[in-house]
């Protein structure tokens, strides 16, 4: 008997799009995906860092709950305040699993008094889809938006590009959102982004993103942008990527985003607990973690790699490296791993074993480069 052939992969409603601009084409998270374009990955990271960037981000899943009890039931399946969310706002959130895990990393933006707008990640949306059903389906109407697409104007000059379509999406502050008509087509704009710079999200009906990319993109400050650029950005920038730096093994507090849980979920709070992992969680706050994620820098030039592992100057094993790259705009080999805590102290030094040999490298605060959100 032959092998099972691998799925066909998905694709997003800019794929035609990608392939016209000569994008070279990757497989991730089911679907045909822009790694990077001629120009390659470096230059639009830089012309992220310097100008603006489009990115095709449709391969996310949006997904919109509705009704009167909706703020309430989200938060008995994560630790974020949800219910006091106020009208326009977005919000970071994570869905956590009896064992205080992770299972996926999301956006919620609060649509309207009783809609809730979610952006999850692309390899769990199905899983959270059918998870939010499973657990909330009778206290609210939840449903999956595959209709729509996302795309992400990120960097310094994106808000002088989008406010020539509408001027006052220069008004949104970091984190707000709003209704915006762009080019024809009624949207839902997020001052937000995963790249550490000023930016949007905008989510729109499927059908019309390929006419809004191609107005985006005859913006003189735009060009289009890949899934490697957005990698090393986020990377920079210090913000995590699921399935890499947190996963359900990781809790929050060892994945240092504590800060996303807001007063009022904490111990002591009004409504603090009743969500999965609650008690491993609020332990951790008090008592802290055998483990910890943190930022690290080579002190020579040789790129660390995920799954690399960290040992101290005796080369006993201290972690591993969920993340690594060589930073464009820090200029050095930067990466994230999971170290013992007792070990994870800024300025500390670590090495990595590259190839059978210790590469020096030092414990440093995230982000790497500065984040420029337009507060």
């Amino acid at each position: 008997m032959s092998a099972a052939s691998p799925a066909p992969l998905s694709t997003t409603p800019l794929h035609a799009l990608h392939a016209e601009l000569g994008a070279r084409m990757v497989g991730f998270a089911g679907y045909d995906m822009p790694v990077s374009y001629p120009g390659g990955i470096i230059a639009e990271h830089r012309q992220c860092r310097a100008s603006a960037a489009l990115f095709d981000v449709s391969h996310m899943g949006q997904v919109l709950l509705s009704g009167a009890d909706a703020g309430a039931a989200l938060e008995t399946l994560l630790p974020q305040d949800m219910v006091d969310l106020p009208l326009g706002q977005q919000r970071y959130a994570y869905f956590t699993n009896p064992q205080g895990g992770i299972l996926d990393d999301l956006m919620v933006t609060r649509r309207a008094a009783d809609q809730w707008l979610l952006v999850v990640n692309a390899g769990c949306k199905a899983a959270d889809t059918s998870h939010l059903i499973a657990q909330i389906g009778h206290r609210c109407q939840v449903r999956a938006l595959p209709e729509r697409a996302l795309l992400a104007l990120q960097g310094p000059q994106a808000a002088t590009a989008l406010a020539r379509l509408a001027p006052a999406t220069s008004g949104l502050r970091f984190m707000a959102a709003a209704d915006f008509r762009l080019a024809g087509v009624d949207c839902v704009v997020s001052r937000s982004g995963y790249t550490g710079e000023d930016g949007f999200e905008i989510s729109l009906p499927a059908e019309a993103a390929v006419g809004l990319a191609h107005v985006l993109l005859g913006e003189p400050e735009v060009k289009p942008a890949g899934l490697g650029a957005r990698d090393t950005l986020r990377l920079e920038a210090g913000l995590c990527l699921y399935g890499h730096d947190i996963d359900t093994r990781t809790t929050p507090i060892e994945a240092g985003l504590g800060w996303a849980i807001q007063k009022v979920r904490r111990p002591g709070g009004a409504r603090a607990g009743g969500y999965p992992g609650a008690g491993v969680i609020e332990g951790q706050m008090a008592r802290g973690t055998a483990v910890k994620r943190v930022g690290l820098v080579g002190l020579e030039r040789v790129p660390v790699r995920e799954g690399q592992a960290i040992v101290d100057a005796h080369g006993h094993s201290l972690g591993r490296v969920t993340s690594g790259t060589l930073g464009p705009t820090v200029n050095a080999p930067i990466a994230m791993a999971y170290l013992a805590a007792n070990h994870g102290q800024v300025n500390a030094e670590v090495y990595a074993l590259v190839r059978g040999k210790s590469q020096p490298m030092r414990v440093r605060s995230m982000p790497f480069a500065p984040h420029r959100y337009a507060r």
